[in-house]
């Protein structure tokens, strides 16, 4: 069936330049009469049924999927390599009381991951110091420079936590000195790696098959597998054994905010961590969402794009470690000093951001019209910190992937973030590899870069060798439609059945439905920016309502149609979520796009 003749409702170019498909093109009459019978054989409505059976899930494996146990899914944690040794050098550690330096990156993930192993070591009686770099001082990775002044302070062990896979030279230099051991994802720059215990799902010699899991999940695996040792050799007999189970909330936390596939090992992680978050046991966690004004239960979508952002805002552009300390943060009046920091800092970032942000959506559509099947934009002047956001909005409006970077005395520094179906973390080793840039690494959808400003030309052009497919995508890509309904149809008990399929993320995206037939009878700009538009729907029948959002409405191509106060008929596509304000329980419609009847 081709795209055309998939076209949900005919519309192949949307008032927001988008064609909608449907999601389950590829069933046929025998599929949908199977999916008809889950529905029957599990008592839920058919239309959770079809989405369902259009993402590969039978009656039979329904139950795994709506309720993942992590203890049906979690691997031994042994069948990653060097795990053991890693364990093992651990254990023996805290048994020792050794102390203990842990280096974690300036991201979520490597705040989460550096956080659960402190807290973690801290129980079993170990000093930990930590260290998370200053983006611009020290870059990205271990430097020689903090990790011999851990060692200096005792440290006789070392972490590296979400980094030091690629930093072959520093830390062979280093573990001369002290332990190190390596807890990171990020794909290897070929076969050689540090002199030191590397547990890597990534390195090219691990069969574990668990590459899609962040570095804070390789940190939790890593406890598990301390707190057997310990286990086995009667240690906890006599000492308090931390709860495994607690460290799910941050877990959670950074499989969502490393945008990795909500599926299997990584799907439970999510559900269950988010239930550790929604108890408030971590006060970090509880003071920021409070600050921040998440309303609802811990969610994938607050955590998106409430709580990481602030947690990401110190590494970005202020003191890199104030998201570590926050969620280490066991003093209540601290904790809401540092988090209303993050905050106010955030606001800066996102200023700093729009700065950009004009500038870079024009240059990139003129890349974009000479052919280029990558966007490459760098400045001087710009914010290392916020590179990488700018770089996921243009990936976003350009449905390619873009790359965007800060020019210094001569060196480009940037980040990456690419689009389903192209690697990108393999096309910057391959930059890597060919002598380009001065550094690089990262995964499929996200990396980060330094490139001399004489090699700029070539690296682009290596780029868009590299990743030359991406020059057949769309310029947007289609919105694939998984229902249609009326605004009566758009009810709460809906709303709730989707909510099932939770959590919603790459390899899961949340269920779109189109509403058809609307009228928008009212539309108001809200927010501190205006940037949100609250909208009231009316079907048909005159009397149903429903009412809807849309967030970036200052971006948006449809934004106006909705403000139309002509009212013109029309369908409206997006996310029907559950919510729950004050004990009162409603449906809200979140709009991704619009077209007129």
């Amino acid at each position: 069936m081709t795209e055309t003749a998939n076209c949900v409702l005919g519309v192949e170019h949307s008032v927001g330049g988008r064609q909608w498909v449907w999601r389950d093109a590829s069933l046929g009459h025998e599929e949908h009469r199977v999916a008809l019978g889950m529905a029957q054989r599990l008592g839920i409505p058919e239309l959770l049924a079809r989405i369902l059976s259009a993402r590969g899930i039978t009656a039979e494996t329904a139950d795994a999927f709506l309720t993942p146990r992590l203890r049906d899914l979690m691997p031994d944690p042994s069948c990653m390599m060097d795990m053991d040794r890693a364990a093992e050098r651990l254990a023996a550690a805290v048994r020792a009381r050794e102390p203990i330096g842990l280096f974690g990156d300036y991201d979520v993930d490597g705040a989460c991951g550096t956080a659960l192993m402190a807290d973690f070591l801290r129980q079993l009686g170990c000093v930990v110091q930590t260290h998370i770099p200053d983006r611009i001082t020290e870059g990205y990775g271990p430097n020689s420079a903090a990790l011999e002044g851990m060692i200096d302070r005792g440290a006789k062990v070392l972490v590296c936590i979400d980094c030091g896979t690629a930093a072959i030279q520093v830390l062979n230099d280093v573990a001369q000195k002290a332990e190190v051991i390596v807890l990171d994802h990020h794909k290897p720059d070929g076969a050689v790696l540090p002199h030191c215990i590397v547990v890597n799902p990534n390195r090219l010699d691990c069969q574990s098959g668990l590459g899609s899991i962040c570095a804070a999940a390789v940190v939790f695996m890593t406890m598990t597998a301390v707190a057997r040792v310990l286990r086995r050799s009667g240690w906890f007999e006599e000492h308090h054994e931390p709860s495994l189970i607690r460290a799910l909330d941050l877990t959670a936390l950074a499989t969502i905010c490393d945008v990795m596939p909500l599926v299997g090992l990584n799907r439970a992680f999510v559900q269950q961590g988010l239930k550790v978050m929604a108890r408030g046991e971590r006060l970090g966690l509880v003071t920021l969402s409070s600050v921040a004004g998440v309303r609802e239960d811990a969610s994938a979508m607050s955590c998106g794009f409430a709580l990481g952002p602030r947690i990401n805002a110190g590494g970005r552009i202020a003191k890199a470690d104030l998201g570590l300390t926050l969620l280490l943060s066991e003093d209540a009046e601290v904790a809401r000093q540092l988090a209303e920091e993050l905050d106010q800092v955030n606001r800066q970032r996102q200023t700093v951001e729009g700065d950009i942000l004009e500038y870079a959506m024009e240059h990139a559509a003129r890349q974009v019209q000479a052919g280029h099947a990558v966007i490459f934009l760098h400045q001087g002047g710009w914010h290392p910190g916020v590179v990488g956001i700018v770089a996921g909005r243009l990936k976003e409006k350009f449905n390619r992937p873009a790359l965007v970077g800060a020019l210094n005395e001569g060196v480009v520094k940037g980040s990456a973030r690419s689009v389903p179906g192209l690697d990108l973390g393999a096309a910057i080793i391959a930059a890597r590899q060919a002598g380009v840039l001065l550094t690089g690494g990262g995964h499929a959808m996200a990396a980060g870069f330094s490139v001399a400003e004489d090699k700029v030309s070539a690296f682009h052009a290596l780029l868009d060798q590299e990743l030359a497919a991406a020059r057949n995508l769309p310029s947007r890509d289609a919105l694939r439609v998984d229902g249609v309904v009326t605004v009566r149809g758009a009810s709460l008990d809906v709303a709730k059945q989707l909510a099932r399929l939770s959590p919603f993320g790459p390899g899961n995206e949340e269920p779109i439905l189109v509403v058809q037939n609307v009228r928008c009878v009212k539309a108001d700009r809200i927010g501190r920016d205006g940037n949100t538009m609250r909208v009231l729907l009316r079907g048909e029948d005159g009397g149903t309502t429903l009412k809807g959002l849309l967030f970036r409405a200052g971006d948006s191509d449809f934004a106006a149609t909705l403000e139309d106060r002509s009212m013109p008929l029309l369908h409206v596509a997006g996310q029907l979520r559950p919510e729950n304000w004050q004990g009162r329980e409603n449906v809200t419609f979140f709009l991704a796009d619009v077209e007129k009847v």
